[in-house]
């Protein structure tokens, strides 16, 4: 008996022994990867894109052509949104994801015939489908924006508190970073790891910029370069500036107050003939057939779908007003 104990004992040991190797080799791995990319950008570079060891191996097919794609003039853009998100994508994962929509689209183009003409069925699920990643990205982006832009001022008079105490800004921006939630916290961490390593404060603060296009960032940056020209109070200017973001804030609820009309006038006038095309669908399936069926019917249902895209894509150019 106390031999199969010691064996289970040693057995448990060995593997909490293996598992903890295991852990402080990752967690050094990404120490170091970690401190590579804030060394690239002291001098102002993009830091490399992780890529997933479980995805792309070393130069793989899927690699390969990520990085012919990467040449191409829109790939830049992308790239620069995949970083924006705050996902752990490459280029490669996320083509992989599109091309993988685009197929399920084409095989339910083929089997579904949603619109009049079945090639334009096809056509317009393989475009929904493929395009379906690169949307997620983009919705991540701007809800990643809105939590930073929501939490930007309270850094702000984080930093000019920190700053009327008697810090330095450098020792003020890495308290804002370590005391903030993510993505401020992230953000300012970045920006504080650039300068701690030598980066001049302009390159930093150009990095930030290119991470995050944000009006109230541009005005944050201007200030700072501002004062660091022609002196003055910086804790002074960082609580006004504060006080200036929030009140844009309080006109952008005011302004999506009064527009909260046109905006639900613009889903009902879009989403109501779909509602009753479906409907009709299922009470009445042979009402809509013959109208299908016929050339001149297909051309009036492709008419009214586009006159309901044009319709909602011009009220919401209506309403969209930016402060």
């Amino acid at each position: 008996m106390s031999t199969i104990f010691f064996i289970l004992f040693f057995c448990v040991l060995a593997v909490v022994l293996v598992s903890t190797a295991v852990g402080f080799n990752f967690l050094e791995s990404q120490r170091k990867k970690q401190v590579k990319n804030m060394l690239r950008t002291v001098d102002g570079n993009a830091p490399e894109q992780e890529f997933s060891e479980i995805l792309f191996e070393a130069e793989g097919a899927e690699d390969r052509v990520a990085r012919a794609v990467s040449r191409l003039a829109w790939a830049k853009g992308v790239e620069v949104s995949l970083q924006q998100s705050g996902l752990n994508w490459s280029m490669g994962r996320l083509l992989t994801y599109m091309a993988a929509g685009a197929a399920a689209g084409l095989i339910l183009g083929l089997k579904f015939n949603i619109l009049a003409f079945s090639f334009l069925s096809v056509l317009a699920l393989w475009i929904a489908c493929g395009s379906l990643p690169y949307l997620f990205v983009r919705h991540k982006r701007r809800k990643r924006f809105a939590e930073f832009e929501e939490q930007f001022p309270e850094a702000l008079d984080f930093l000019a508190r920190s700053m009327r105490a008697g810090h330095a800004f450098s020792i003020s921006l890495e308290m804002v970073g370590e005391e903030s939630p993510d993505p401020l916290g992230m953000e300012f961490r970045a920006l504080f790891n650039e300068q701690n390593l030598g980066a001049p404060i302009e390159v930093a603060l150009a990095n930030m910029e290119r991470r995050l296009p944000l009006v109230d960032v541009r005005f944050f940056i201007s200030s700072v370069m501002l004062q660091k020209q022609t002196g003055g109070n910086m804790s002074e200017i960082l609580t006004r500036l504060a006080y200036v973001i929030r009140e844009r804030f309080r006109l952008k609820g005011q302004v999506k107050a009064a527009s909260a009309h046109g905006r639900l006038t613009a889903t009902v006038l879009t989403l109501m003939p779909l509602v009753l095309l479906l409907g009709m669908m299922f009470v009445a399936p042979g009402y809509l057939e013959g109208m299908a069926k016929e050339p001149e019917g297909k051309w009036l249902l492709i008419a009214a779908i586009t006159g309901q895209l044009l319709g909602y894509y011009f009220i919401r150019r209506i309403i969209r007003i930016k402060i």
